[in-house]
């Protein structure tokens, strides 16, 4: 027998909007490092291996920022609660009842008939 548990709001996948500005945040944080980057490889004297990293940051980093803005909270691995999965299924009829069927219909319209104060040859 399936379990009665219902699914929390807690639980349901970030909305679109909250998922975009989360993006933005992390896309504008890492270009924000890229450009700090920039500035310490010109800026720290004397020259040394930091500022390769320095230049080596400046160059990965602007690829690293769009795969994390390109990918959405799905591919994190956390698969929210989907509500569809817990619905209930619909109740049964039993076999004397028969199926609940509602069965609509057109007809043709039919012409509208003279009454007595209409002459026979219809509305004027």
């Amino acid at each position: 027998m399936r379990s009665l548990k219902h699914p929390s709001t807690t639980s349901l996948p970030p909305s679109p909007a909250d998922d975009e500005s989360a993006r933005i945040r992390h896309y504008l944080l890492t270009m924000g490092i890229r450009i700090a980057c920039l500035i310490l490889m010109v800026v720290v004297q004397p020259y040394g291996w930091y500022t390769w990293a320095f230049g080596v940051g400046a160059v990965v980093l602007p690829y690293i920022a769009v795969v994390i803005a390109n990918v959405g909270k799905d591919a994190h691995g956390t698969d929210p609660e989907r509500p569809e999965k817990e619905l209930p299924a619909a109740p049964t009829t039993s076999a004397e009842e028969g199926p609940r069927v509602i069965r609509i219909e057109e007809t043709r319209a039919l012409p509208d008939k003279p009454t007595d104060d209409e002459p026979h040859g219809g509305p004027a």
